[in-house]
């Protein structure tokens, strides 16, 4: 390895560290939004059983997106392609949901 490089791959950014109140704070978050997802499970909604569990499904992968893998604090291409896969992934559930709507059981 030439004298001079990093082992880590850094490519050239700014890294930003977070206080462990921080993390600490998300993981409470997550835990709650578990719970959430739980005692939502035992109320009956009708329809919106599927619609509560996903959106707290979605809060719950927002944090883990922008907190643990640091998307908060990286470039606009990497928001880009983030919001990409989130696009993408309710596009996913839609067709489905769509689906799963348009039978006759």
């Amino acid at each position: 390895m030439a004298s001079g490089t990093d082992p880590h791959g850094s490519h050239g950014g700014e890294h930003h560290i977070l206080p462990l109140g921080v993390y600490w704070a998300v993981f409470l978050a997550l835990v709650v939004g578990t719970i959430l997802t739980v005692w939502s499970a035992t109320i009956d909604l009708g329809r919106l059983n599927v619609i509560v569990a996903l959106l707290i499904a979605s809060v719950k992968a927002a944090l883990v997106i922008l907190y643990f893998m640091h998307v908060k604090y990286s470039s606009r291409m990497v928001w880009i392609f983030a919001a990409a896969g989130f696009f993408w992934v309710a596009i996913m559930i839609l067709f489905t949901m769509a689906d799963f709507a348009s039978r006759s059981w």
